[in-house]
């Protein structure tokens, strides 16, 4: 009993030098999910503009020198189209980015992020503003997006996006040459 312990003592700190390497590679996993076309409609649901509707058709694409992705492309209300585009890496133990031009300009920094199993959660700041993203791949064609900000203690939902794969094929689910 005594060297089955010691056995296991000795590969404790080999098994934990291993765990960032392979959450990495399983967050790699996740962002390929997302490689492809995307499309579909959202709406803001809390706040100053509640009810407004809109569509968004996305390019997602991760890649080759580090874990992370990035979402770019144009979201539309009415006759009215703005470029959006989210760019996260890792870095460290989470991961860090922006969307559009990030908070010094009109966008918004992304923070902190962890991946667990089939959707991502990212920290989001801009200013006084704080709050998370949540990217959830439900199955290989559809991705959902919450996005809310803190009100005192709590997270407030106030944009929801339903994006469908519109390219053919799972891209993540191919292997590169």
């Amino acid at each position: 009993m005594k060297n089955c312990i010691a056995a296991c003592l000795t590969l404790l700190p080999v098994s934990l030098s291993v765990s960032p390497v392979m959450a990495a590679d399983k967050d790699k996993q996740f962002f390929q999910t997302i490689e492809g076309q995307w499309s579909g409609p959202g709406e803001i649901v809390a706040g100053k503009y509640k009810g407004t509707k809109f569509v968004c058709n996305l390019a997602g694409t991760t890649p080759d020198d580090t874990v992370g992705m990035t979402l770019d492309g144009t979201c539309r209300v009415g006759v009215f189209s703005q470029p959006m585009k989210a760019t996260v890496a890792r870095v460290g133990d989470g991961y860090a980015g922006k969307f559009n031009d990030g908070a010094n300009g009109k966008g918004l920094d992304v923070t902190s992020g962890s991946v667990n199993g089939n959707k991502v959660v990212f920290g989001l700041n801009r200013k006084q503003l704080n709050g998370a993203m949540l990217a959830r791949v439900s199955d290989p064609n559809t991705m959902n997006v919450t996005v809310s900000v803190r009100v005192e203690k709590e997270l407030v939902p106030v944009i929801g996006m339903s994006l469908k794969r519109v390219d053919t094929i799972a891209v993540g689910s191919i292997a590169k040459n």
